[in-house]
């Protein structure tokens, strides 16, 4: 069972926190250090000379227009981590390693920021969590499982623990901490050895996953709607690898952040017969089931 769940899914959240105050922390240093310099270049200090007219309007005017640019960089910093909100930050620190334990075998887990895709998010946590005490409604043995946007890999980890044939997928630059993960956690351990491959969201499906050989009993996801602008080419996705009679169960977990998870579960449920199997109250996540409508 993975160790103290409800203390890591407290932690994880609280990280989840942590992580946009850090980026907010450091844009608004970044953009004020820049201020700084681009004051003293643009408002160079005037020599004084003790009775000199109209000297104090001028000190005025320039305590103003400093305020203004100071006002005028913050603006653009948080303009600038609404667009990093979007999609990707850059790299900042690294956050280090988690370990989990499951199936009787301690896993390690190499997360960094630099990139949504290599932090481990509060729906992967909480879907591991229940394919480890649900074996019996969810059987992995021997089945072939596909993870989009498989992130540190942690869920994969824990699906080839559990007896699948998996398949990683997530972009090009994950990849590398992804096999990382994958091959350190799972070698000598699995009863099949898991596969890395690069999928982007809405591209070249058909070509790089045809539908005639490439078949799976389950496809995973966990915290794949985030605030970003792929949530078309999302669920085109989920639709290509789940088709009507394919025989293909989704299982998604899902933190609410933004409305768009909202419209984007409006969406799903309007291509996917959908039944919640659990709400978990640790991490506010939801772990649904789902197949395509015909």
């Amino acid at each position: 069972m993975l160790a103290s769940y409800k203390h890591r899914m407290q932690k994880v959240s609280h990280k989840d926190r942590e992580r946009h105050h850090h980026l907010t922390q450091c844009s608004v240093a970044m953009e004020t250090s820049s201020t700084a310099k681009q004051s003293d270049q643009e408002v160079p200090k005037k020599e004084r000379t003790d009775g000199e007219p109209g000297e104090n309007r001028e000190e005025e005017e320039t305590m103003e227009n400093g305020t203004a640019v100071v006002s005028d960089r913050k603006q653009m910093a948080s303009e600038a981590l609404d667009r990093l909100n979007v999609w990707e930050p850059s790299v900042y620190y690294t956050l280090g390693k988690e370990s989990f334990s499951i199936a009787g075998y301690e896993i390690c887990i190499r997360e960094s920021l630099d990139s949504y895709g290599a932090l481990i998010w509060p729906g992967a946590v909480a879907l591991s969590q229940f394919l480890e005490n649900n074996r019996q409604q969810v059987n992995l043995l021997d089945k072939a499982v596909l993870e989009i946007g498989a992130g540190t890999g942690l869920l994969s980890i824990v699906a080839s623990l559990l007896g699948a044939w998996v398949t990683a997928t997530d972009l090009p630059e994950i990849l590398p901490n992804l096999t990382f993960n994958l091959s350190r956690n799972s070698k000598s351990r699995c009863r099949y050895t898991p596969q890395v491959r690069a999928l982007t969201w809405g591209q070249d499906l058909e070509r790089d996953f045809p539908c005639t050989s490439c078949h799976y009993d389950y496809v995973l996801a966990a915290d794949v709607v985030y605030h970003h602008d792929y949530l078309e080419e999302l669920l085109a996705t989920m639709r290509h690898f789940c088709r009507p009679a394919s025989g293909t169960t989704l299982l998604w977990a899902n933190k609410v952040r933004f409305q768009s998870d909202l419209r984007f579960k409006e969406s799903f449920e309007g291509c996917f017969n959908t039944t919640l199997l659990t709400e978990l109250e640790e991490g506010d996540v939801r772990i649904y089931k789902a197949t395509a409508r015909e």
